[in-house]
């Protein structure tokens, strides 16, 4: 579920956090790490927004992505700085590194800019539902030109297409810091795989969408010359489930 409200003070960025795995105890232990120490110091300095999702169809797996965001880079630092020498969670980090099996084979970290489409994200209540799956995609613009022309397509008819395919996706975002710029990042939640499936067979087969396409790429060229698209399901401790 997502909400817009002009009042209130906007999320700026996103930091997006990667864990890579390798199979055997590291999952299990990353799981029990974030969900019963870092997510409730975390919550006590701020609020959030926080998702967590473990990777069902990725390029590397198994995989833990958690999504945090952030007013500023200040709110962001002050935030990381506080959880550095926050005592419990220190012993929770020495807790997760002990033993011969390292915590995790490698982490990729980015920065993500909200963009000034981009909704709030608020966390549903889904009591007694089934996680939903969410989708992470990511469109390679050949130049900074072609980004700026795929932003203004998603925030006049893309978006409209979007919501009337019931496609709704959490944030819009441009990459600030990570590989692959320039870039267009955006997370969407379907309540399954079929949901997934039917939207966007329905979507791609939409004439408004193909006019819209065939228009943008006679104006702009190719402006999504690279898509990457990984598939995650929400864990239990996500408060965005």
């Amino acid at each position: 579920m997502t909400a817009a409200n002009a009042t209130e003070k906007r999320t700026a960025i996103y930091s997006l956090e990667q864990f890579k795995l390798k199979n055997g105890t590291q999952l299990p232990r990353l799981h029990e790490y974030f969900g019963n120490s870092y997510l409730p110091a975390a919550s006590k300095l701020h609020p959030g927004p926080r998702i967590y999702l473990e990777a069902l169809i990725a390029p590397h797996m198994p995989q833990i992505m958690a999504i945090q965001g952030f007013h500023s880079f200040d709110e962001m630092f002050h935030v990381h700085g506080a959880l550095d020498e926050d005592a419990g969670l220190k012993k929770a980090r020495e807790a997760l590194e002990a033993g011969l099996e390292p915590a995790l084979e490698a982490l990729d970290s980015a920065i993500l800019g909200a963009t000034p489409y981009s909704p709030e994200i608020v966390p549903a209540d889904r009591s007694g539902k089934p996680p939903r799956i969410f989708e992470l995609r990511q469109y390679h613009s050949p130049t900074w030109r072609q980004l700026e022309a795929l932003h203004a397509r998603f925030s006049g008819p893309e978006i409209k297409i979007f919501h009337r395919m019931n496609i709704h996706p959490l944030f819009y975002s441009s990459m600030l810091i990570g590989p692959n710029q320039p870039n267009l990042t955006y997370l969407i939640p379907f309540d399954n795989l079929a949901a997934r499936e039917k939207a966007w067979t329905a979507f791609g087969a939409d004439e408004e969408w193909q006019q819209v396409r065939k228009e943008s790429v006679e104006k702009h060229g190719q402006i999504s010359s690279i898509i990457q698209i990984a598939l995650y399901k929400a864990t239990a401790y996500s408060p965005v489930r």
